[in-house]
């Protein structure tokens, strides 16, 4: 299936413009996702528009209403929407290039590629890109998305543009909110020396391949056996751990995992052999009777 843009409008920086496109960088179709369904008559329930005076209503004959004290509205319809006309609703205008490191990584939000759209614009796309890449800048600008205006980032990737999203500054919260509550401990020395090899050990190279949603499989376990008939498919919990002496632990960290016992490969003692080998003879007798 082919994806369809989110948002279509120019990349404009300075006098250059050039028709583009944005497509969401992530997709979520391979979640397992649920529906509602009555468990008497095994059918999909649907939510339909309810006025509590007249009873279900067409959703395209509501419109929106902003609550300006209780029960009292301002209605909008979409005629009062297109009236509302930023530049950002159809142009991202590159504003100002910053540094990548100098944007807080908690202002990161979803990613999307921007790509131009066929035509004699693509030169100055790539006029644009380039010269990104040649100042190593991040690019700062804005566009209506999805009902709101987000301020959103431009690097370059490969052919393209990444566009991320940026969280606006009223809606992070203050870190001191709540780390003004972690208690002022001195870490011992030698611990923190045991927990950097700890980490040092476990070094590896990022590989976004490697991982998966667990929970997301446990499901698709379960949907699996459901059909099979054979119920629930259940994970056992891991055991509690109750660390009472932390440099003990950070010490049996470091060794890694406590090998297997090769008590159980031992072969059986004579004393145990000698006690078997009169049940083997009196069988033998038995038979032969």
């Amino acid at each position: 299936m082919v994806a369809r843009p989110a948002w279509q409008g120019h990349l404009k920086l300075s006098l250059v413009t050039c028709p583009v496109a944005l497509y969401s960088a992530v997709s979520s179709s391979a979640q397992v996702r649920f529906h509602l369904i009555n468990p008497d008559t095994h059918n999909r329930i649907r939510m339909v528009a309810t006025d509590p005076d007249t009873g279900p209503i067409e959703r395209s004959d509501l419109v929106k209403g902003y609550e300006v004290s209780k029960d009292e509205y301002v209605l909008f319809d979409d005629a009062d929407f297109d009236k509302v006309r930023l530049e950002s609703t159809k142009t991202i205008s590159i504003d100002q290039f910053v540094d990548e490191a100098d944007i807080d990584r908690r202002y990161w939000d979803d990613p999307y590629y921007l790509v131009p759209q066929k035509g004699p614009g693509a030169e100055a796309f790539v006029v644009i890109r380039d010269a990104m890449k040649k100042a190593g800048k991040v690019a700062i600008g804005c566009l209506v998305l999805r009902g709101r205006e987000r301020q959103i980032a431009l690097e370059t990737h490969g052919a393209g543009l990444v566009a991320y999203a940026l969280r606006p500054h009223e809606e992070l919260r203050d870190a001191d909110d709540f780390f003004d509550d972690i208690p002022q401990v001195k870490a011992d020395k030698d611990m923190v020396e045991i927990a950097a090899r700890i980490i040092g050990q476990k070094a590896a190279d990022f590989d976004p391949t490697q991982f998966r949603d667990r929970y997301d499989e446990a499901l698709r376990d379960m949907v699996k056996a459901k059909q099979k008939g054979r119920g629930v498919v259940s994970a056992p919990e891991p055991d509690d751990t109750n660390v009472i002496d932390l440099m003990e632990a950070l010490r049996a960290s470091l060794k890694g995992p406590a090998k297997k016992s090769s008590s159980a490969k031992k072969p059986a003692s004579k004393t145990t052999a000698a006690k078997k080998a009169p049940a083997r003879k009196l069988a033998a007798k038995n038979k032969a009777a």
